[in-house]
């Protein structure tokens, strides 16, 4: 025992908290074979005095250890080194409200960058806040990172970023393993690491980029769903109303395009949803109008088919925010990071 406490070197240095070093020592001699399957290993009490550390820092990394399955405790005996099998792979709870392709992009590039010294397990609580909290009193000791895309829904149906009881959960997460992604809008306490979009302000610093192209449309009708089982963050509206307002737009909100919405010359058209898009793209080929010229569409984040088909996007670099959000685990450093909302002008504007 004395053996591996003479091999757990701690930096007072680093930015990595102690519990984790104690973790990643442990693996790492277990892995070039200076700890073995069966080998003793010291009581927390005995490790925690020899090393100069809090019983509650060791205390952690066991409790780490064992749900890896890489320590097992023997009543009356102690605690071995049990299954060199799970070593060396952390486990993140990748949690997102929904399965779409943006979500399922970001994971890719997040599982990608981290590589396969990491086991990551994606979930989705489809924006609902029982759902989350079930799961997460299920996986709260499963896992040792945890990144969280926090979007639910009311009960009217509308978007909410946060509940209290949700807000209450993710604040007894240890920061240190806590990545919020995606949203920026909510009351999360100290210092954690997030990856996130501000839509309001993006979004209309998007559409002034594009300003010359929109100069000739004299009305902006945005189709915006207020209630949905996945609902839309509400700022996402607030910056387009926003730009609209400041640039003297006439603007019209309508919750979907249905067979009673009108195409008049000059009109562009937002659509949030890829059903409302093809609606008012098929409005438009049946009408005398031309699309990118007398009617305009953008649509919102972007795809292989809207760039096939020319259409116009507002988007955020989704790659990119899964990227971010592995640097932060790999690097083991705190940090926010926010991901800006382009546009990619094509032919429909």
């Amino acid at each position: 025992m004395q053996i591996m406490v003479d091999l757990i070197h701690l930096d007072p240095n680093s930015v990595v908290p102690k519990y984790l070093q104690i973790i990643d020592a442990i693996v790492h001699h277990i892995t070039i074979g200076n700890i073995k399957i069966g080998d003793k290993i010291p009581s927390i009490n005995k490790l925690s005095q020899d090393i100069y550390l809090s019983r509650d820092t060791v205390e952690r990394a066991y409790s780490v250890l064992k749900k890896r399955k890489v320590l097992v405790t023997v009543q009356g005996k102690g605690t071995y080194i049990a299954d060199t099998d799970s070593i060396a792979k952390p486990k993140v709870l990748f949690f997102v409200n929904k399965l779409s392709p943006y979500k399922t992009k970001i994971f890719n590039s997040f599982i990608n960058k981290l590589g396969d010294n990491y086991k990551v397990d994606l979930h989705s609580y489809h924006s609902d806040e029982s759902l989350f909290l079930e799961l997460m009193e299920k996986y709260k000791s499963s896992y040792d990172y945890f990144v969280i895309a926090p979007h639910f829904r009311n009960n009217d149906l509308t978007h909410i970023s946060t509940t209290e009881k949700v807000t209450k959960v993710i604040n007894k997460i240890p920061k240190e393993n806590l990545i919020l992604l995606d949203n920026c809008d909510y009351d999360i306490q100290g210092d954690f690491n997030e990856v996130y979009q501000d839509f309001k302000k993006d979004i209309f610093s998007a559409l002034e980029q594009a300003k010359d192209s929109l100069a000739k449309y004299n009305k902006l009708t945005i189709v915006y769903p207020r209630t949905s089982f996945y609902p839309y963050p509400k700022s996402i509206l607030d910056g387009l109303q926003n730009y609209c307002v400041q640039n003297n737009f006439k603007f019209e909100i309508i919750e979907e395009v249905t067979d009673g919405t009108e195409v008049e010359s000059k009109n562009l058209f937002i659509t949030l949803e890829d059903n409302d898009l093809v609606k008012v793209v098929n409005k438009i080929r049946s009408s005398k109008y031309n699309l990118g010229k007398d009617v305009g569409v953008i649509s919102y984040n972007d795809s292989p088919l809207k760039k096939l088909l020319g259409i116009t996007v507002i988007t955020a670099n989704f790659e990119s925010m899964g990227n971010q959000a592995a640097n932060i685990i790999l690097e083991q450093k705190k940090g926010k990071s926010k991901i800006p909302i382009n546009i990619i002008k094509r032919d429909s504007v």
